[in-house]
């Protein structure tokens, strides 16, 4: 599974989009992984891969931006 299909699910099962958590994360005061990771499986109610795929959009948005991008010309090109 891609990291854009990872977001892509997280979107359409919370109808939330990484922003949102990132904004959460912050106003609690969030930034440790594992702190992240347990409120996003306890409070979010996502899965641990899906919550790694958010941790990382938070602790890295322009990797995670970047990889994003990345998915998606990949995937253009498969078509």
């Amino acid at each position: 599974m891609t990291y854009k299909a990872y977001i892509d699910n997280i979107k359409a099962n919370t109808g939330r989009d990484p922003e949102y958590f990132q904004k959460m994360a912050k106003e609690k005061g969030l930034v440790k992984h594992a702190e992240l990771l347990s409120w996003l499986k306890s409070e979010c109610g996502l899965g641990h891969g899906h919550a790694n795929a958010i941790i990382m959009y938070i602790q890295n948005p322009q990797l995670a931006k970047k990889k994003i991008l990345e998915d998606a010309k990949g995937e253009k090109a498969k078509k």
